[in-house]
């Protein structure tokens, strides 16, 4: 039974006799649906599917009958809504802005919550935000709200401001525009994609590594070896534990970083 709950787990895991530790290979799975078009579907799509979906259901159910005495989904639902309100838009953006630019910033907040939390979850165990796509996405469109916000607040001096500083030295615009140029249009996307993408990542190789190893060392292994089972399942499960802690902060901090981009194009130097 053990046996069975640990492959269920970590489906790279085999028992031919050697250790088989993860490989790069699990985050691009084989296609299941559409092969070989621009439609193709594998195991990650599928999870992203999911993640959606269920976000989109406990939304459903938790808001559809509002009670000025909430239950438990209520509250836990309205929890969320006001860590991202209260602790990220309106603190960082102040009332107006906050509310102006809410529904994208919490579509974000928890959109990366749930694909995070499918990293950790049996018979998924890989994050929806581990392959590229998605982290890319959520980066191009906070990316865009970045370029929305400065634009819609002074497009005549936003850009102008961005790549020539005032209060530089002209001499200096030779040095500095390009800086800001690659600073500011450049890496802000590719950091959010990379922040996200690596610890989602790194994550999921770990947790892999630690349950192919306690298959291994229970089932394979010969002697006392086995016993070197117990210290890589305690690990595991110490990590999951870890792992959803990283997968709320990873949340957190994107949409984060989001609303402070978006706060510097709402600056007044803009």
């Amino acid at each position: 039974m053990l046996e069975t709950a640990v492959n269920l787990l970590v489906p790279s895991a085999t028992d031919d006799g050697t250790f088989h530790g993860p490989s790069i290979n699990e985050f691009f799975p084989d296609a299941i649906f559409f092969a070989d078009t621009p439609f193709e579907i594998n195991r990650v799509i599928l999870i992203r599917f999911l993640a959606v979906a269920v976000l989109m259901l406990v939304f459903w159910v938790g808001t559809r009958r509002m009670k000025v005495v909430p239950n438990r989904l209520q509250s836990v639902v309205e929890m969320g809504l006001d860590l991202v309100r209260v602790n990220i838009a309106e603190d960082l953006l102040g009332k107006k802005d906050g509310q102006r630019f809410l529904p994208l910033i919490t579509t974000i907040f928890f959109m990366v919550l749930f694909m995070n939390f499918t990293g950790v979850i049996p018979f998924l165990n890989i994050a929806g935000t581990a392959v590229i796509g998605t982290p890319l996405v959520l980066g191009l469109v906070a990316y865009g709200a970045f370029i929305y916000a400065g634009v819609k607040k002074n497009a005549g001096k936003f850009f102008r401001n961005s790549l020539f500083p005032p209060g530089v030295p002209p001499a200096l615009y030779i040095i500095v525009t390009p800086i800001e140029f690659i600073s500011t249009f450049v890496i802000r996307p590719i950091t959010l994609t990379l922040r996200l993408l690596m610890n989602m990542v790194v994550g999921h190789l770990l947790l892999v590594l630690f349950f192919a190893a306690t298959q291994f060392f229970f089932f394979t292994a010969d002697g006392g070896f086995k016993a070197f089972g117990v210290g890589t399942l305690a690990f595991g499960f110490a990590f999951t534990l870890f792992e959803l802690l990283v997968a709320v902060l990873q949340a957190y901090v994107f949409a984060l970083l989001t609303t402070v981009y978006i706060q510097l194009a709402l600056a007044e130097e803009h």
